[in-house]
Formats: structure tokens, sequence, C-alpha cells
């Protein structure tokens, strides 16, 4: 059984058990036993101040009070012909407490035995996760739904996720149109919309996605969704000036140090690289490239032994230089083919994937040297890495090693 549930539930009986005692066992001592006499005489008088106080306000007639009177006098008579008893305190409290501290406990472990699932603590991860088959007959009870509820907008969004989700393309794009207006001012849905037209044409975002791309746009200038699909479309027509337009407005959205940005950058340093005279980094104000002449750090790149057999001729070797603080964000990005190993490589603000965050601008960087069997900049399970400590601005022959697998 799961210690974590039975910590939280024996917490939840001790509060409640708490909560319940606390006027048992910390209460005043009980008044003396009164008579029944006594306290039916106290009922009377204040029923009676009741019907006085009514009488007064108008809201009961003199009529009604003197009949309502003259039958709580009647009640007090017949009481006071019964022999008056005593009425005993409240019952020991600490036995009261006692008792109830037994039993909540043992009625809550009953009461779970018996309409609980005591067998759900014990199910491991893939018990709670949603099947294949689970998942389709929830979407097929929401599109059911959506045909008795039609004007539903946000339903049939939801119904064109779902489809797309599980590659069922055909009824996502019948379940966007049916969103009706709802598609056209929400950009986000736009974008979705647009996607899904491109993956049904192979990837091809011209034509009605690229429309959808920019009317989303100019709901939402700043949308990352439409920036990225912007940028590929501009890539694919082989626009490279406007594909780095757009990612780099992509990329000041992003978190600086997060892994997508990683990515980005990196896309774009490979994009300038391939056309220098087309896409050049911007310089940053005041900092004019002839300034970090010489500033670079040059070194070499070797594969251990132990892994020449893992590396294959399409692989994909990268050499990065990042800041010492710990930023993902490299200042470097140097990318060669991992069929050049051994490799020597020289680092400098040539190579550089942001004009605000160059090599020349610190002291000192960490090397990094990996092998991507995706080709993608960010780090994978399956790459095979080498790191070096901190290595100053300005050094040479620095000797890389790629020694391990990313896990």
């Amino acid at each position: 059984m799961s210690i974590p549930f039975l910590s939280s539930a024996a917490i939840l009986a001790l509060v409640a058990l708490a909560w319940l005692l606390r006027p048992l066992l910390w209460r005043k001592a009980a008044a003396p036993s009164a008579s029944r006499q006594a306290l039916n005489a106290a009922i009377y008088r204040d029923q009676l101040a009741e019907l006085e106080s009514d009488r007064t306000n108008g809201t009961l007639a003199d009529n009604d009070f003197e009949q309502a009177r003259t039958e709580l006098q009647r009640r007090l008579l017949q009481d006071a012909a019964v022999a008056d008893v005593a009425v005993p305190a409240a019952a020991p409290a600490k036995r009261t407490a006692l008792a109830l501290a037994l039993l909540l406990p043992l009625a809550a472990a009953l009461l779970y035995a018996l309409l609980g699932h005591p067998a759900a603590m014990q199910a491991t991860p893939s018990q709670h996760e949603i099947t294949a088959g689970q998942m389709d007959e929830m979407i097929a009870k929401l599109a059911a739904r959506l045909e008795k509820e039609p004007n539903n907008p946000q339903g049939w969004a939801m119904l064109a996720r779902s489809y797309k989700a599980i590659s069922r393309f055909d009824e996502a794009e019948k379940a966007f149109q049916r969103a009706g207006d709802m598609l056209n001012s929400d950009p986000q849905m736009l974008c979705e919309y647009a996607d899904l037209l491109a993956v049904r044409a192979n990837g091809n975002l011209e034509g009605k996605p690229l429309e959808l791309v920019k009317a989303a746009l100019k709901l939402d200038p700043m949308l990352p969704m439409g920036l990225a699909l912007a940028g590929t479309a501009a890539y694919n027509r082989q626009d490279f000036p406007e594909a780095v337009r757009f990612w780099e407005q992509l990329l000041s959205t992003l978190p600086p140090d997060s892994e997508d940005a990683a990515a980005i950058s990196a896309t774009l340093g490979e994009l300038r690289g391939k056309s220098p005279g087309k896409v050049a980094a911007k310089a940053a104000p005041g900092k004019p490239e002839k300034a970090a002449a010489g500033k670079s750090i040059s070194g070499s790149v070797t594969l251990a032994p132990a892994l020449a057999g893992k590396v294959q001729p399409g692989d994909t070797l990268f050499v990065y230089a990042r800041p010492v603080d710990g930023s993902r964000m490299p200042l470097a990005l140097l990318r060669a083919s991992a069929s050049d190993l051994p490799l020597t490589f020289t680092l400098d603000d040539s190579l550089a994937l942001s004009p605000e965050q160059k090599l020349s601008l610190v002291k000192e960087a960490r090397l990094e040297a990996r092998v991507s069997k995706s080709g993608q900049a960010v780090r994978q399970p399956g790459d095979l890495v080498g790191e070096s400590g901190t290595v100053k601005l300005g050094a040479k022959g620095v000797k890389l090693s790629i020694d391990r697998v990313t896990q």
C-alpha cells in the first residue's frame, strides 16, 4: 500500500480527531444537574418573551397572542404534574473522547475497504496512463455530444485538437471548420489549423496554410507558433533573410537559457553560415567586429576509442562555447560532420548566434563537443559528448575528448 497515501490519510484522521475531541477534552467543567421543571420554566419564559415581542412589533394579533399564551401555560402545568427528576449532566467527556478516538479511524478504514479501491494504490504509473482505446472512446463521446450541440465552438476546437493529436487529420480539418467565427479570432487556433494543413500537404506551408499564419500574426505579431511557422515557410522557399527575421523574433520570446532558445540559436547560426552574404548577424551597437580580432579559442576534438563504433558517417558534430555561469545559450557554435573527427577548431565571433552574446564579450568559457544522431542542436539521449573545464579567452591547443553517451 502506498506510503504517501497512508501518511496523508493518517494526518487527515488526526486533524479530524483533534477537531472533534477538543471540546470534549478541553471544555470547562459541566454545570450542576438541573431539574426538569426548572428547565421547562426557563423555556416557557423564553417563548413567552418571543410572543410578547411579536405582539409589540405588530406581527401577532392580540387574540392570537392570548391563545398562544394559554397553550404555553397549559403545557407548563402538564409538565409540572410529572414528578420532578434531575436531568443528568453530560456523560464523562474523557470516555466519549476515547470512544471517538478508537471508532473514527476504524470506521474510516472499514468504509474505505467497502467503498474504496485499495488496489489502485498498488498501481504502477503505466496503469494510470490513458490507453489509445480510452482516448478513442473519449473523443467519440465528445463528437457525439457536439452533433447534438453544434453551436459549441470551444467543443469543436477541442475535438479538432484531439483528432490532430491522434493523426486523424480528415476529421480534424472538418472539426476546425466547424469552429466557425472562433477560428478566425483565435491566433493560436489559426496556427494549429495551418500546421494541420501543412502536415496533410507533406510539410508545404505555401497557399492556405501561410494565409492562416499571416492572419494569426496580424492578430498577435509575437505569437511563437506563428513566428516559427512563418520562419519555416520562408526557409523552405530559400528566403533566408525573411526566415532569420521571424526566427530572431521567436528567439526574443523564449527564456534565454531554455533548450528551445538554444535550438533556435543553433538554427540561426547554421543558416547564417550557409548564406553569410545574405544573412549576416547584426553587430551590437558600439561593438564593431574589429574589436573582437584575436579573441578566440582554438584546439582539437577527438573521439574516445571506446565510442568509435557508435559514430555513423551521417552524424553531426557540434562544438560550442558556453558562458561559465551555466547559461545554455552558446556564445559560438561550430557545426561539422562527425566524419571530420579528429577535428581542429577555432571558435570566435564569426560563429556567434546573437550579437548580444558573443565570445569576445567574456573572459572565459566552457567548451562542449557533441556528436548528434538527429542533427538537432538540443542534446538528445544517445548523443556522444565531451566537455572541458573553464577555458580563458585566447587559449590555444585546447583538447576536447568525446568520451561519454548522453542518457
